[in-house]
């Protein structure tokens, strides 16, 4: 027996070296803007970021492809922010119209606008960088009053850029960098003909830079006309490459199910462990404020985001989203369209999609940046043929959805509902704070009257160009009142006034004539 004392010492082979993390560091980016990401927790880039500043960095002309929910907004935004001469900087008062916009971020929805200037003020912070976001739905004064007092970068739907530019209040003749986000949308809400003209009101210098999850051929021939030798960006995976690109990350759960169970499994599915903030669509806006009625009336913290809401109450629902005071979002397609929020765990499909695209940008809004989720379809009776065709088109491998009630064994076991869950929260688990514990901003909104509270009409809709953005509407058919899918009819077929308000119906006294006479001895 060999003594251990004696044996030779093993030897092993030293590691090899990991290969550094890269960080925003590693690029020549101004040192400020490379502080307040990381004052932000935010350090290392993304594949496609990694992938398009070097480029970008460059002054070349970009059509950057990746899939939604990978942090292509620091991509495009970290180049714009670096070529801005900030007011603070060495040159700033010599440049040809100090507090004209620099650079300008078109995006297709109100929603996105947001979500891309709230990054972009982010990282410019410490360079005091102006950034101004206009849109529809908000008064033109505060926007105006801004833009006189001087802007580096605008962020803005195409229907109100163009109105301010008409007015004169907005100058892009200074514009070095022109960024066209989510471009494949832009043109299919029919703005193509307005980013072509807000391009014209551009220099034909400028750097322009394109993002887009797909490579429609309108968009090709957009980049052919107004892009310089542009070069083409690709970050996705070879299974990325088809259109089950967002699927890929998500769990996929579809049962069929019937109208009148539905809100009931919706309620016991909230329940899941281990389910954090979730958004479920629907086709209609009549149909978003009754499920976030019905799920507020059940215990749940829940809110609406449809179009027929005001700004400032859509604003309100995506604020308290954010900050969990609700953790359930009920939304049309609008919503599907560029709203980026962290931890959304489960999608819920509560009326099956038109379609495989409207499909993917729904299920995209979870299992985003590298994270999981899940997303559950309730397929109706009627809709079974539609969803063959969006299983066929994804490949998705469930043909014919099982029929499930709320009380079905398998449904629970699949999402993992505590055994003994009903359509209720208890009220002890009643911990969030609410809809009503987020404040409504008033916001001078240009529309017939504010949304107000829970599943509350409203303007933002009247009068304004900006609104345009909201034809992402055109995902729910109830836009073109809403008759047909499910029974549901639109509010001025039950009396309500064109505003969704709830003025009863004028009462019509109406006569009967013969021969041009009062009939029946009336007066």
């Amino acid at each position: 027996m060999t003594d251990v004392t004696d044996a030779p010492e093993a030897t092993t082979a030293p590691a090899a070296p990991a290969a550094p993390t890269q960080t925003f560091a590693d690029f020549p980016v101004h040192p400020d803007i490379v502080g307040a990401l990381a004052d932000a927790g935010i350090v290392t880039p993304f594949p496609i970021q990694s992938m398009t500043m070097p480029v970008a960095l460059g002054g070349h002309d970009i059509i950057g492809q990746a899939k939604t929910g990978t942090g292509k907004t620091l991509g495009f935004g970290v180049p714009m922010l670096n070529r801005v001469v900030a007011p603070g900087d060495d040159g700033f008062e010599t440049l040809a119209a100090p507090g004209k916009p620099q650079a300008l971020a078109v995006a297709p929805t109100r929603e996105l606008a947001v979500q891309v200037s709230g990054d972009l003020e982010r990282a410019g912070a410490r360079r005091g960088i102006r950034v101004l976001t206009v849109y529809g739905g908000r008064a033109y004064e505060p926007q105006i009053d801004a833009l006189r007092r001087g802007v580096e970068v605008v962020v803005g739907t195409p229907g109100r850029l163009i109105d301010l530019a008409q007015q004169g209040h907005l100058q892009l003749g200074h514009a070095r960098t022109v960024v066209l986000d989510e471009a494949d949308e832009m043109l299919d809400l029919g703005f193509l003909p307005d980013v072509e003209r807000i391009l014209a009101m551009t220099p034909a210098a400028r750097q322009t830079m394109l993002f887009s999850a797909t490579m429609p051929g309108a968009v090709v021939t957009l980049a052919r006309r107004y892009m310089n030798q542009p070069t083409h960006i690709r970050a996705m995976s070879e299974d990325d490459g088809s259109d089950r690109a967002t699927v890929l990350a998500i769990e996929q759960l579809v049962y069929r199910a019937h109208a009148m169970d539905k809100v009931e499994m919706l309620a016991r599915m909230l329940q899941a462990e281990g389910r954090g903030l979730t958004i479920v669509f629907t086709r209609t806006k009549r149909t978003a404020a009754k499920v976030a009625d019905d799920l507020g009336s059940r215990g749940f913290a829940a809110a609406p985001l449809h179009g027929d809401l005001g700004q400032g109450a859509r604003e309100q629902a995506l604020r308290a989203f954010r900050s969990g005071k609700v953790d359930v979002l009920v939304a049309t397609d609008v919503a599907a369209r560029g709203i980026d929020v962290t931890n959304v765990t489960h999608v819920v499909n509560y009326q099956c999609p038109e379609d495989e695209k409207t499909y993917l940008h729904r299920t995209g809004r979870t299992g985003r940046a590298g994270n999981t989720g899940i997303a559950v379809t309730f397929v109706d009776w009627d809709d079974l043929h539609r969803w063959a065709l969006i299983n066929k088109a994804l490949d998705l491998g469930i043909p014919e959805p099982q029929e499930t009630y709320s009380s079905s064994p398998h449904f629970y076991a699949d999402l993992g509902i505590p055994e003994g869950a009903k359509g209720r929260l208890p009220r002890s688990q009643q911990t969030r704070a609410g809809l009503e514990a987020e404040v409504v901003e008033d916001l001078g909104e240009t529309g017939k009257s504010a949304g107000r509270g829970r599943g509350g009409h409203g303007g933002g809709r009247g009068g304004d160009r900006g609104d345009r953005g909201e034809r992402g509407d055109r995902g729910e058919r109830g836009d073109r009142g809403e008759r047909g899918r499910g029974g549901e009819r639109s509010g001025a077929a039950h009396g309500e006034s064109a505003e969704g308000g709830d003025r009863p119906r004028r009462r019509r006294n109406r006569r009967r004539t013969r021969g041009g006479k009062p009939a029946d001895g009336q007066a």
